[in-house]
């Protein structure tokens, strides 16, 4: 097995617990984004069903670590945290997130694209970044065919917090259950599907999504172009950065 230091890792027959583990706040830098993937394709191709779930009383992940957003260390962080969600994509495993607290930034984009995403009711969703001065790239692709442009619109572009009840109302969750019930929940989930075909539940969610005409890889790499080409290029991209990590607020000049 991987020699691990931000990732847990827990199996129970054809089930792996994938436990981000970096607290408080499960906030996920370059080591851990490797980490993850290492996890993915080594596990994949042995599991039926990965679960990520968050380690620590805080949350799921407050979202990708500020500090590798700056221009010396961004496209190693985009190539490092979209390969996670390439594994996924090209697994034939269900994927589920078991989310409470803090679900933000690249958390909420790792929760939401997993096929089963189930909430304790106290979990907060956002994709803050806009307030950086940045974009969430993965929920740029996925929003939208998850809950409609208009939502997707409000969410992304004011960067706002919402409840786990208003996630699942817009289609961005499955379920909500009540804070001490998350992990009976993800239990009864995986009880109703492991009776089921591991093989045709595999083939029904990636033949799910090709129906819909979603071409993750092409998507993925036009907004990886354009967020180092283009948007990282921005002084005002590079001021939120530097004013987060900075303490301070930013100060835009609208180019």
């Amino acid at each position: 097995m991987l020699a691990l230091e931000n990732v847990r890792v827990r199996t129970e027959g054809r089930v792996a617990r994938v436990i981000l583990d970096r607290p408080p706040l499960n906030v996920m830098n370059v080591a851990m984004m490797r980490e993850l993937n290492a996890v993915v394709e080594e596990l994949g191709p042995e599991m039926d069903f990965l679960v990520f779930q968050g380690a620590g009383e805080k949350g799921f992940s407050a979202g990708a670590e500020i500090a590798d957003h700056t221009s010396e260390r961004v496209a190693d962080m985009l190539h490092a945290f979209h390969g996670i969600f390439r594994e996924i994509w090209n697994g034939r495993f269900i994927t589920i997130a078991a989310v409470h607290g803090h679900c933000l930034g690249g958390g909420c984009e790792l929760a939401t694209f997993c096929d089963f995403v189930i909430a304790a009711e106290s979990a907060k969703f956002a994709q803050p970044e806009i307030k950086l001065g940045c974009f969430p790239p993965v929920a740029m692709i996925t929003f939208p065919r998850l809950i409609g442009m208009r939502a997707a619109m409000d969410l992304i572009v004011s960067g706002r917090t919402i409840s786990a009840r208003e996630a699942q109302r817009l289609g961005l969750i499955s379920r909500v259950v009540a804070d001490g019930e998350l992990e009976n929940a993800v239990a009864a989930l995986l009880e109703d599907l492991g009776a089921l075909s591991p093989a045709v539940l595999g083939m029904a969610r990636q033949t799910l999504w090709n129906a819909a005409g979603f071409d993750l890889e092409s998507s993925l790499e036009a907004v990886e172009t354009f967020y180092l080409r283009d948007l990282m290029k921005t002084n005002d991209a590079r001021e939120g950065i530097r004013a987060f990590l900075e303490k301070r607020a930013p100060v835009w000049q609208g180019k």
